[in-house]
């Protein structure tokens, strides 16, 4: 209400609706902003899926070995038991000493050691699995099967940087900073204001209806931040040329890694076949009073240390081979992350 010149009140009131539009740059900024966050929440979903398969094999070779480290000392455990019975039996024959009894009773401790520390390793290998990844069920098993990379090699390379989700995240976060530059120098330009009143005067005599624009004054500040946005940008850039070398360098260490390690494993498995082989003929060899203890036991240690490194380069070498395996998403369903 509105005194008026007479003493009178005249009603007078005014409304108004006002809306503040997006420039069309800027809502096309905004979209490219969000599509990106979306696609760096599902890269980092896979790098974790990535980060967890990777360290189940880690637990589940570490098992592995050291439940096959168990039936290995424990295969050598017979073998030294059965040097016992041999050493008896020529003790009677009067073609072995005491001595050589007690020698060999006192491996036949030693294998009864290493049998424990190796079944306290399994265990502590199988609670790390165990307790990381609950589903997982204790069944032995052999290592999985390793072939040589030969021609694939140049395949996995270009399968692992193709799903490699840390170079995704890299990659969009260069292009999350692009777009939050573009929308940075959009904002330069304020969005106008448009808005509908209307209004009644003069006791509803006169009656007003119209459209305004406004739009705020820009400033310094403006400018400042789409500079900042710029170097943002050139930042995250560099960052993800970064991130491509340190993987091609990690790549070729992969391969490079995983060739040695299969081709020491052959090498190593070969060796072990050898030793072993002259541990059963010098025990026969033995048993006809061919060999002295001493060469025998000599021969067996050599023998288990040949099987155990076999065992350990086969397990580092299923470690390596799987781990491009994963890399390259080509195992465990990784490839629908």
């Amino acid at each position: 209400h509105t005194p008026g010149a007479g003493g009178g009140n005249y009603r007078e009131w005014n409304a108004a609706l006002e809306r503040t539009v997006r420039l069309p740059g800027k809502a096309r900024a905004d979209k490219r902003i969000g599509q990106t966050m979306l696609e760096q929440g599902e890269a980092e979903q896979g790098e974790a899926m990535h980060e967890a398969a990777r360290l189940l094999l880690n637990l589940w070779m570490d098992w592995l070995q050291a439940e096959h480290g168990t039936v290995l000392a424990t295969t050598n455990q017979q073998a030294i038991q059965h040097n016992v019975e041999l050493v008896q039996t020529r003790l009677q024959a009067g073609s072995a000493s005491q001595l050589d009894v007690s020698l060999a009773q006192g491996e036949v401790a030693e294998q009864q050691r290493v049998y424990s520390e190796a079944k306290m390793a399994a265990a502590v290998a199988w609670a790390k699995l165990h307790t990381r990844f609950p589903g997982m069920t204790r069944e032995f098993s052999t290592v999985p099967a390793i072939a040589p990379l030969t021609l694939a090699s140049t395949y996995l390379h270009a399968r692992i940087i193709e799903q490699s989700d840390e170079l995704k995240i890299a990659r969009i976060g260069w292009q999350q900073a692009q777009s939050v530059g573009d929308r940075m120098r959009a904002d330069r330009i304020p969005d106008p204001t448009i808005g509908f009143f209307t209004a009644s005067e003069a006791g509803g005599a006169d009656h007003v209806v119209g459209i305004s624009v406004s739009m705020p004054i820009p400033g310094s500040q403006r400018s400042t931040r789409a500079t900042k946005a710029v170097y943002a940008s050139e930042l995250a850039h560099q960052q993800f040329e970064l991130a491509q070398r340190t993987l091609e360098t990690n790549i070729a260490s992969a391969l490079a890694h995983t060739q040695g390690t299969y081709e020491s494993w052959r090498l190593a498995e070969a060796g072990a076949t050898t030793m072993q082989n002259n541990s059963d003929l010098l025990q026969h060899a033995y048993s006809q009073k061919e060999a002295d203890l001493q060469a025998l036991l000599r021969t067996q240690r050599q023998a288990t240390l040949a099987t155990q490194s076999a065992l350990a380069a086969k397990v580092s070498a299923a470690r390596a081979y799987y781990s491009l395996l994963i890399d390259a998403h080509l195992v465990w369903g990784l490839a629908d992350d």
